[in-house]
């Protein structure tokens, strides 16, 4: 099923971006009167009657409305090191969205090898995520800061909180999670954290944990950790 995401939705009528419009009205062949699919990203998602079948300007009208259904209230936020390769960064969000998280933070840690992101393609990436696997709310996107910053803002956030390193630590990330909480895991670069990182992380609360006992690239370690979370909470 087709569907399009408007996140301004006042009093039942709106107008679809111009990109959603061109791919309602030119690509799909929708005319006025016909009825659309549209989430919002805020958890909703809406049946609409088109009301002025424009390319770059569609109009509608809502029918209907209803809230996402969400078994689980559990938020995970993911804070991760961008990778040297954008492509695998982009893939990591496009999974990662599909599977279930609620925030990205990235971090620019002593190691990393990428120190600037394109937030504006990697929203466009989340948003075609959450089209694709039928979700009505938009994970959120922080904008990359250093480590240490990170640190400073989260320092009183209650969530379970989890830095995956590759120090001798063997404590597994599912035999310390607490079903039913909230969690924010951090992962490093490919180079991983410095010792000194790693001391205020811990420090500010974050406990040292890894995902099995292969070594896995910093995407694929961010991917595991959020279908370990998800699936200790089904």
């Amino acid at each position: 099923m087709e569907i399009f995401f408007c996140p301004e939705i006042i009093n039942g009528i709106s107008i679809l971006s111009e990109e959603e419009s061109y791919h309602c009205v030119k690509v799909l062949r929708h005319i006025e009167g016909d009825e659309i699919s549209l989430i919002d990203g805020a958890g909703n998602f809406y049946t609409a009657k088109i009301t002025s079948a424009h390319k770059t300007h569609c109009g509608f009208e809502v029918i209907k409305k209803w809230k996402e259904d969400n078994s689980s209230c559990v938020k995970i936020h993911l804070a991760i090191s961008p990778t040297k390769n954008n492509d695998r960064i982009e893939w990591l969000l496009e999974k990662a969205v599909e599977i279930g998280v609620n925030e990205i933070s990235f971090i620019e840690c002593e190691h990393s090898e990428r120190r600037k992101i394109n937030m504006e393609r990697l929203n466009r990436i989340c948003i075609s995520a959450m089209k694709q696997s039928m979700r009505a709310t938009l994970a959120k996107l922080n904008e990359l800061i250093s480590i240490k910053e990170f640190l400073n803002q989260k320092s009183e956030i209650k969530n379970q909180k989890f830095i995956c390193h590759l120090g001798e630590n063997k404590t597994q990330l599912s035999s310390v999670y607490q079903k039913g909480n909230h969690a924010t895991i951090l992962i490093g670069p490919e180079g991983d954290f410095s010792n000194d990182e790693l001391k205020v992380a811990v420090e500010s609360g974050f406990k040292e944990v890894i995902l099995g006992n292969n070594r896995l690239r910093t995407e694929t370690a961010a991917l595991v950790a959020i279908v370990q979370l998800n699936l200790l909470n089904q």
